[in-house]
C-alpha cells in the first residue's frame, strides 16, 4: 500500500510542476499570446509562461485557443535575470516590412519587403 502512496504523489507533483509551467508566444507586435503550432507565429516567436503573458494584458488567441490544459509545459526559469532565447536572430527567414519608398504623389509606399535594402520590387 505503501509503494501505490509514493507512486500517487510522485505523479501528482509532476502534474502539477507541468501546470504551473504552461509555455506560450507571443509576437514582437500582437497583443495575443499563442501555442506553439499557430498560423500567426510565421515571423516572430516569443516564448513566455501562460501567467506572464495574462500579466502583460496578452488575451488568448482565437484560431490555436491556447489554455493551461493544452498548451506545452516548459521547465525554463524567465525570472528577470535569465535571458529570453534567441528567435529572430538564430532564424534565416526575414521578417516583411513596409516598403520605405515613395509613391508619385509623395507618400510612402504601403506594400510590404522582405527585401534587405528595405524596397519593394517596385522602387
Amino acid at each position: 500500500m505503501k509503494p501505490i502512496k509514493v507512486l500517487l504523489l510522485i505523479i501528482s507533483i509532476a502534474f502539477t510542476s507541468n501546470v504551473l509551467a504552461q509555455t506560450v508566444y507571443t509576437t514582437k507586435t500582437g497583443e495575443k499570446y499563442h501555442k506553439s503550432s499557430c498560423k500567426y507565429l510565421k515571423y516572430s516567436k516569443k516564448e513566455t509562461t501562460i501567467d506572464k503573458a495574462k500579466a502583460l494584458a496578452f488575451v488568448a488567441c482565437k484560431v490555436c485557443k491556447p489554455t493551461e490544459e493544452n498548451t506545452s509545459s516548459s521547465n525554463l526559469n524567465l525570472s528577470s535575470n535569465s535571458k529570453p532565447p534567441k528567435t529572430s536572430s538564430s532564424s534565416k527567414k526575414a521578417v516583411a516590412s513596409q516598403c520605405t519608398g515613395k509613391t508619385k504623389s509623395g507618400s510612402r509606399c504601403k506594400r510590404k519587403t522582405k527585401n534587405v535594402n528595405g524596397r519593394c520590387y517596385q522602387h
